[in-house]
């Protein structure tokens, strides 16, 4: 049996997935968690298989959350299940060790698919992402400024974006003012962009923050 949790901030999502699981042979719902660092929670107890989780949660964002997983545990598939277009995240995402990417408009057997896919150690690329990695491939010089930042570069930035100071940003990820000061001053740079304002601008007008 694959063991699968479930990371969404909304129960009828979460109910959703589990009675659609429960219906797969090879499938069993072990664990669920409505934010991030309940997730990790879920990863420190080290009983899950495959973990399913979507992007906009409160208190730890899925982006923030899955560099924590990816700490703890490099080998364990997390399967992105997001209501964002995979056009916004699904590369970045991939890079940073997401084992794949779904836009939860996808049917729900393709979920299923996913899960079994990256069970095996593999990565899930849909039809669109695989066109979106074979772009950024053939022509590095238009991927879109976000696509240049690091891990870390990329979550200072989203944090940015929706408002957070760099003070609370210092003491939710645990590191300095000082480096997050850093890490600011290098996405401004390398987005060629001058003020939060600017960085909240380009969120939502590139559909990565709504």
């Amino acid at each position: 049996m694959i063991r699968v949790a479930i990371i969404d901030d909304h129960a009828i999502v979460r109910a959703g997935l589990r009675q659609f699981f429960s219906e797969q042979v090879d499938l069993t719902v072990v664990a669920e968690a409505a934010n991030g660092r309940e997730a990790l929670d879920i990863v420190r107890k080290g009983e899950v298989d495959v973990m399913v989780m979507d992007l906009s949660m409160p208190d730890q964002s899925g982006i923030d959350a899955l560099a924590a997983i990816k700490a703890r545990a490099p080998d364990l598939p997390v399967l992105i299940l997001s209501g964002f277009p995979e056009a916004h995240y699904a590369t970045t995402l991939l890079r940073q060790g997401a084992s794949g990417y779904l836009n939860k408009e996808c049917d729900p057997e393709e979920i299923v698919k996913a899960i079994r896919t990256v069970f095996r150690g593999r990565k899930y690329i849909t039809a669109g992402v695989a066109e979106l990695l074979a772009d950024g491939l053939s022509g590095g010089g238009d991927k879109p400024p976000h696509e240049q930042l690091s891990e870390r570069e990329f979550q200072v930035f989203l944090r940015l974006a929706k408002g957070e100071t760099i003070g609370h940003m210092a003491d939710s990820m645990s590191l300095s003012v000082k480096t997050v000061s850093t890490y600011r001053t290098r996405v401004m740079e390398k987005m060629n962009l001058a003020s939060n304002s600017d960085l909240t601008y380009y969120a939502l007008k590139n559909g990565l923050i709504q």
